[in-house]
């Protein structure tokens, strides 16, 4: 064979083919693989794949296409570079990185994304094609290379992969040759491009969710709205009032917008015609995340009172009447997902365009100049937006008129109430707005209710008057009837008024909300004169709040007098940012007035509301400074002003009130101006740090510290304005005042943190230097200066600190590792330091050297089990080298603590602790499990003495990893079954190595997830396990078994008992009230035995006597079963191939079950026979699934044995507390008569028992065995018959006890019976069973034969006792139908009597009274029974009940109940399986 020989031309390539491999050698490919060459040897290859450096072999050369490259040298490297141009390589380098994410995006089924990608993919590789022809002109192919950059950014930004930065020509920035500002800014602008080119491409190719993204980043929105068409025949001219209104919280959202409409179908205003546009705006993301936005438009018609009227010239005209409304919901507008709507109905209507738009008015008009003009009427937010930035003026008082009630006085009907509102004060104003769009108008008549003593108007004005004349405005209401005859109307003069002042004496502003004004009688003339009522109170509250009485003599003033069977109430709605309703900060705003109260007004503003002060942040903080400046030559209100300001900056750090953080950056910017606030502003600073410095105690400096960043930038600012006033002495203020005071406080505030973290009492100053910058570094690092996708800056900045570390290490080695000199906070320091760098997602992994660790020697047990966490971090990285060569590390832990202390239990406890958190976080794979295995048990070979302790711990952390894994990956499954099965896995693998806290923790998640589908009593078994681990004591709780749920509850009392609290809530629910008892009782013996709390003992009880009632009174439906099957090794290991008892929800039928069942595995086939699969089929890769329903087998229970027990008890027992199930299936043996079908049916009963009883912590438990049992066609008839006598006696029952019951269903089971035109009857066992052949051939059956013919006899007196309750209940509609079915039980009587004999019910006398009757039939039924007699006594009970003996006797039910469980002896002496009481 010819040897190898080093290539020289071929040394790059790409593979064409898969190349599959065979044996370690050959390595395997896959098509446009990457291939570096190294060697060639006659008609193969020997080199790696780009992507895997780390492994090599030889290939086929005719499965490589070679591309042409260059080779630089540097020093004894050699680097290869493709000779193609950089773009072409960089869109195959994209290509490749996008394509396994496109596999990725295919298998998670994430169609819409996958589809994207493929547009993409297949656009960078047309356009690769034409970069590599060669033929483009120069234009082109620069417009083409600034496409396929575009492209690659946006692809990659939207795919969050790391960001590219670009020269000018679109080529990728070397960091080595740039400077590192250069660097940044680079990034900031390819940020900026990115951003804009995603909102570009999101807009053209998905035009919902590219708006829903920028709606979602946006502060402020508004709603643009184009009337197009109103069409409604009203005969009259029209008002259209158009608001957003929330259903759910029953509230107006914005102003109206008020459209004047003429009677022939036009605008009032022609000149409006095709323009009628609105923009509804200061929209915010809480008006985003209603639930519900509707557009409305009320309808209101001016014109004559009723529309009936045909007289026109004597009806009053210009009155103003309800129309009607129109509603539409437009949530999805609203949020973004739905662009345009149109809203018409078929023959009336309104026709409106509508689109969301992004950002406030002045924005809007930039961003959609064809949407948004100067005619575009805008329609504010009935409040404040989200963001009131400064310069932002506005002061409008809305007012809702809202409801009266008026008395008729003498007139003969009520009166036609009309609402006339003006503003007053000396001058009059034009200051009333009906809607946004119209005119402002000097008073304001409201809508007319014909005749209604309580009319409710709701109609809501604004009122804009200016600031300065506030304080002398009110509002004043007349109240005027109006006729609809002009000639009477003009005859009417206003019969009442009411006012209200805007202003309160003490200067804030009318409060918001409700207001029950007071209404004044008198003379009109007078109504007018303000003098003669200004002086008399205008709201009920104000009366009330002084203690007054309203009466006529006591308020009556000028000839005006307080109606007391009138009332008329308004809202309210102050949206101003000048004028406050808090007296506290208004005292703040208007200090001047009063400096004598300046102190107590900055102390009183951190009690103020936080919304009051950021509503009016900018003269807040302009009141501030100008309290500082004015009092410059003294530090009197230095401090209060700096922890005023402080108390502003952190309350606009809080989350809620975060996107006031550009509110305050603008008014620094744009609108501060206190050029020397920065002398006082760092006096106090530095006075806060100094106080610190010194140990003392300064409650400020931590609020102070956190708002640090807008100090110095009122400092920067401030410094700033006063160097631009004095610019002849800036060089000397920037050279000597500035440079020392920040130098100063720099080196103060540093030095305080870092002394702070450090532990004092250090004199080294080396170890001091290093700690401090290990804690800075590891800060630095775990912050992310940058955004994760700037990876060219994060790795510049690694670079330095791998510079710096790799320094320090060589500094540590010298100074701080011998016996003497070992510093052990020090190196915990710096190996923190250390796992931090290293486990950044950013960093390359080969510079890590594990072998620092082995260097500590004897020290190693330092830092066990303080450093197993971040060791473990580090071994969790995918690369395999790295995992190789650091989980050796772990080895050697274990064996450094067992030789100190003869085990590695805190290790132990260590790894399992931390490997719980690390995987849930993501981390870890099988590769992992199998190396930790392999290198663990390498290990520990050599070390005969701990090899099986740690061979029983990989066992250990591998089981736990698989259950991790598992859990891992069905944690984010829309499936929470599955969750739960792997939680349940993982919650018992911790209980069985006894972590108690674990096991509780994932205890907790297991009841949130059922809490999440509502399955309450499966939560409440859930609970029920961690009390199982309390004791009734006052020992204190350890921390394991505490939840931050319970956190107060100290003692196992008391957590104990908040426990059996909530889980009796949830059973409750869950209508578990058994259970609920239970526990009830268990707490009313601890408050009456124990802690003799009585008081709880008595509402224990009263509880409990609540859940008896629930259980005779409230109907619980039974749940079904389902058993399922998961075959095939497609299933997860939990599932695979294991069957499961599922407990259905109320009402739940198999199908719904099913659908949901395999909506959870799409990909799954169902199976449609019930019978078991082969093993071919539970090997196949499928997933096949079986699912039917099965029967619960009641379980005996003791204490119900020989005792009279109610049905509502016993049918709760039938489905709950039940471990065995049943499914019979018909088979066919022998010979089949077609018409005869009983005769061959044979049943396969096949019982089923779980591992758990249902209902339990789970809907579902797996099945642990399986039997089968086969019941002959006579046993199957027998059983038939029991249950119908059975279903016979029971309706029966039914119908004794509840005269209410329809009579529908008695109709169809007794008809169904006795005649043989519906249901065959028993004829067809007669056929099949009772025959001469049947018993020569069955002479072993004879028994059951005479079984059969006695359940048969049996029947007709059950039957003659149901036909005579349906006599008495029929109604006559149905009388033939009743009298062909008694026609047709008397054939089947005499038949049945002539041929079984006749059964007849027990005639006792019916002078015996109920007493006697009963205490006859105690005696008599339980002797019946011991002679094996059960019919008898069924027969007598049914008679007695019949005829009405027990009716009004207490005793009835409790021997129903004693005869009916005797039953179950009877049952079993006579081997019957079903019970047929």
């Amino acid at each position: 064979m010819a040897p190898w020989r080093k290539t020289e031309k071929e040394r790059s390539g790409v593979a064409i083919y898969n190349f599959k491999g065979a044996g370690e050698s050959q390595l395997p490919l896959q098509i446009g693989d990457v291939v570096h060459i190294l060697e060639s040897c006659e008609d193969w290859y020997k080199g790696y794949i780009a992507r895997h450096k780390g492994f090599e072999g030889i290939f086929p050369k005719s499965f490589i296409h070679i591309k042409e490259v260059t080779v630089e040298k540097k020093r004894n490297t050699e680097n290869i570079v493709p000779a193609e141009i950089p773009l072409v390589q960089e869109v195959t380098t994209t290509l490749w990185e996008w394509e396994s994410i496109w596999k990725q995006l295919y298998v998670a089924n994430k169609k819409e994304q996958f589809q994207q990608v493929q547009s993409m993919m297949y656009d960078l590789m047309e356009w690769r094609s034409q970069l590599l022809s060669g033929t483009l002109p120069k234009d082109e192919l620069k417009e083409l290379k600034q496409k396929v950059t575009s492209k690659i950014d946006y692809g990659n930004k939207i795919l969050e992969l790391d960001l590219i930065v670009r020269d000018e020509d679109g080529n990728i920035l070397d960091p080595d040759k740039t400077s590192v500002i250069s660097l940044f800014h680079a990034h900031e602008e390819a940020t900026d491009k990115i951003t804009e080119r995603i909102k570009e491409e999101m807009s053209k190719d998905q035009p919902d969710y590219g708006t829903y993204s920028r709606i979602s980043s946006s502060p402020t929105y508004s709603l643009y709205v184009f009337v197009r068409n109103f069409v409604c025949r009203i005969g009259e001219d029209a008002e259209l009032f158009m608001s957003l209104y929330d259903p759910q919280k029953h509230t107006i959202i914005s102003e109206n917008y008020l459209v004047r409409w003429g009677s022939k179908g036009f605008p009032k205003e022609i000149d409006m015609l095709n323009n009628l546009k609105v923009v509804f705006t200061d929209l915010g993301n809480k008006d985003l995340n209603r639930d519900k936005v509707y557009l409305i438009c009320q309808i209101v018609r001016v014109g004559r009172m009723d529309l009936k009227d045909s007289n026109t010239k004597k009806c009053t005209q210009g009155l103003r009447r309800p129309f009607g409304v129109a509603v539409m919901d437009i949530t999805d507008t609203i949020k973004g997902k739905e662009l345009i709507t149109y809203s018409h109905t078929f023959s009336i209507g309104l026709w409106v365009t509508m689109k969301m738009l992004v950002g406030d008015m002045s924005q809007i008009r930039k961003d959609y100049p064809h949407l948004v003009d100067r005619t575009t009427v805008v329609a504010r937010k009935l409040g404040f937006p989200e963001i009131i930035m400064p310069g932002d003026i506005r002061n409008d008082i809305y007012v809702t008129l809202t409801m009266g009630d008026f008395d008729k006085y003498n007139k003969t009907t009520q009166r036609n109430v009309e609402v006339i509102m003006c503003v007053c004060d000396e001058e009059g104003k034009n200051a009333i707005c009906l809607g946004a769009g119209d005119k402002p108008v000097s008073e304001y008549r409201s809508v007319l209710y014909y005749q209604v003593k309580q009319p409710r108007w709701m109609e809501t004005l604004k009122v804009a008057v200016p600031i300065e004349d506030m304080q002398r405005i009110h509002l004043r209401f007349m109240f005027r009837h109006r006729s609809s005859q002009e000639s009477k109307d003009k005859g009417e003069k206003n019969f009442a008024m009411a006012y209200v002042k805007l202003m309160k004496e003490d200067g804030t502003t009318l409060q918001d909300g409700s207001h029950e004004l007071i209404v004044l009688k008198g003379d009109s003339k007078k109504m007018e004169d303000a003098g003669a009522y200004l002086t008399l109170p205008s709201c009920r509250q104000h009366v009330e709040n002084k203690g007054l009485t309203l009466s006529r003599s006591a308020s009556s003033v000028g000839g005006l007098s307080v109606s007391t069977r009138d009332a008329f109430s308004i809202s309210t709605l102050v949206c101003s940012t000048k004028l406050t309703q808090n007296v506290g900060l208004l005292g703040l705003l208007k200090w001047r007035m009063k400096p004598e109260l300046l102190q107590e007004n900055l102390e009183k503003l951190k009690i103020v509301d936080g919304e009051e002060v950021v509503k009016f942040l900018q003269d807040t903080l302009d009141a501030l400074f100008n309290i500082m400046m004015e009092h410059s030559h003294s530090d009197e209100y230095d401090i209060l002003v700096f922890d005023a300001l402080i108390y502003i900056i952190g309350l606009i750090a809080d989350r809620k009130f975060q996107h006031f953080n550009t509110v305050l950056e603008a008014y620094i910017q744009q609108h501060f101006s206190a050029t020397l606030a920065y002398k006082k502003l760092m006096t106090v600073l530095k006075t806060y740090l100094d106080t610190s410095s010194r140990g003392e105690q300064c409650e400020p400096i931590l609020r102070t510290l956190k708002a640090l960043e807008y100090v110095f930038k009122f400092i920067v600012r401030s410094r700033t304005l006063f160097s631009h006033s004095c610019k002849y002495w800036l060089h000397l203020i920037l050279q000597e005042s500035t440079y020392h005071h920040i130098q100063e406080l720099m080196v103060q505030l540093l030095r305080t943190v870092n002394r702070t973290v450090i532990s004092m009492g250090r004199d080294d100053t080396l170890i001091d230097f290093l700690m401090e910058t290990f804690i800075m570094f590891k800060d630095l690092i775990g912050k992310n200066v940058y955004p994760s996708d700037w990876m060219a800056m994060s790795m510049v900045q690694n670079r330095v600190f791998l510079r710096a570390i790799n320094k320090f290490a060589e500094t540590m080695n010298q100074k701080f590792l011998e016996n003497m000199d070992f510093e052990v906070q020090l190196w915990n320091n710096y190996f923190h330091l250390a796992v931090a760098f290293i486990t950044q997602d950013s960093l390359q992994l080969e510079h890590f050297s594990h072998a620092k660790w082995y260097f500590l020697r004897q020290n190693k047990i330092c830092f066990i089990p303080g450093m197993v966490g971040p060791i473990l971090e580090m071994t969790l990285i995918p690369e395999v080298e790295l995992r190789k060569a650091t989980i050796p590390i772990f080895f050697d832990m274990m064996l450094c603590e067992y030789h100190k202390t003869g085990e590695f239990k805190k290790f132990e406890n260590e790894i399992i602790l931390n490997l719980d958190h690390e995987v849930e976080g993501g981390r870890g794979d099988e590769q992992y499990m199998q190396l930790f295995e392999s290198i663990l048990m390498e290990c520990s070979s050599a070390y005969c003495d701990i090899s099986k302790t740690v061979e029983n711990f990989v066992n250990l952390v591998k089981g736990l990893l698989e259950k991790l894994l598992d859990y891992r990956t069905v944690m984010n499954d829309e499936s929470k079954d599955n969750r739960m099965s792997c939680t349940v896995n993982l919650l018992n693998f911790y209980k069985d190595i006894n972590r108690e806290g674990m096991y509780i923790r994932y205890l907790y998640k297991l009841r949130d997830l059922h809490l999440d589908c509502e399955n309450y009593t499966e939560a409440a078994y859930t609970l029920l396990l961690h009390t199982s681990l309390l004791k009734w004591s006052d020992e204190q709780c350890a921390p394991q078994v505490m939840q931050t749920e319970f956190q107060y509850s100290q003692t196992h009392r008391q957590l104990k008992e908040n426990l059996y609290e909530k889980i009796i809530e949830y059973f409750d629910k869950g209508k578990m009230w058994e259970e609920s008892i239970s526990l009830c009782k268990e707490l009313a013996e601890q408050y009456e035995m124990e802690v003799f709390d009585y008081e709880l003992l008595s509402q224990n009880l009263i509880q409990q006597a609540k859940f008896y009632e629930n259980i005779m009174k409230i109907l619980r439906p039974k749940p079904d079963y389902f058993a399922v099957g998961y075959y095939g090794q497609g299933f997860p290991t939990f599932l695979r191939n294991k069957v499961f008892i599922y407990r259905g929800k109320e009402y739940e039928r198999r199908e719904d079950f099913q659908a949901q069942l395999m909506s959870q595995f799409p990909n799954a086939e169902k199976m449609n026979t019930t019978s078991a699969p082969g093993e071919d089929m539970k090997n196949s890769p499928g997933q096949y699934i079986q699912c039917f329903t099965v029967q619960p087998v009641l379980e005996e229970h003791t204490r119900f044995k020989n005792n009279p027990v109610p049905d509502q008890i016993i049918n709760f027992y039938k489905s709950n507390y039940v471990q065995r199930f049943h499914y019979s299936r018909p088979v066919r043996k022998g010979s089949v008569d077609p018409e005869n079908e009983f005769a061959s049916m044979w049943i396969e009963r096949t019982s089923f028992v779980t591992a758990y009883k249902l209902p339990g912590i789970l809907r579902w438990f797996e099945v642990v065995s399986m039997s089968q049992a086969i019941i002959s066609p006579l046993e199957n008839a027998i059983e038939t018959m029991s249950m119908t006598n059975e279903k016979i006696l029971m309706m029966i029952n039914q119908y004794q006890s509840d005269e209410n019951l329809p009579i529908n269903p008695l109709s169809m089971l007794l008809n169904g019976i006795v005649d043989p035109a519906v249901m065959g009857g028993f004829a067809k066992y007669e056929k099949a069973f009772f025959t001469d052949e049947y018993a020569k051939d069955h002479l072993e059956d004879q028994e059951k034969l005479n079984r059969l013919k006695d359940l048969i006899a049996w029947q007709i007196p059950f039957l003659g006792a149901g036909i005579k309750i349906h006599e008495k209940r029929v109604s006559d509609n149905l009388r033939p139908f009743h009298d062909r079915m008694e026609e047709c039980f008397k054939h089947l009587k005499i038949k049945v009597e002539k041929q079984y004999g006749v059964r007849e019910l027990v005639r006792l006398s019916i002078y015996f009274s109920p007493l006697c009757f009963t205490f006859l039939l105690f005696s008599v039924c339980p002797v019946l029974f011991l002679q094996s007699k059960a019919p008898t006594a069924y027969l007598l009970l049914t008679w007695a009940s019949s005829y009405g003996i027990f009716l009004n006797n207490a005793n009835s039910s409790h021997l129903c109940q004693y005869l009916s469980y005797n039953s179950v002896n009877w049952r079993q002496t006579h081997n019957v399986e079903r019970d047929v009481t």
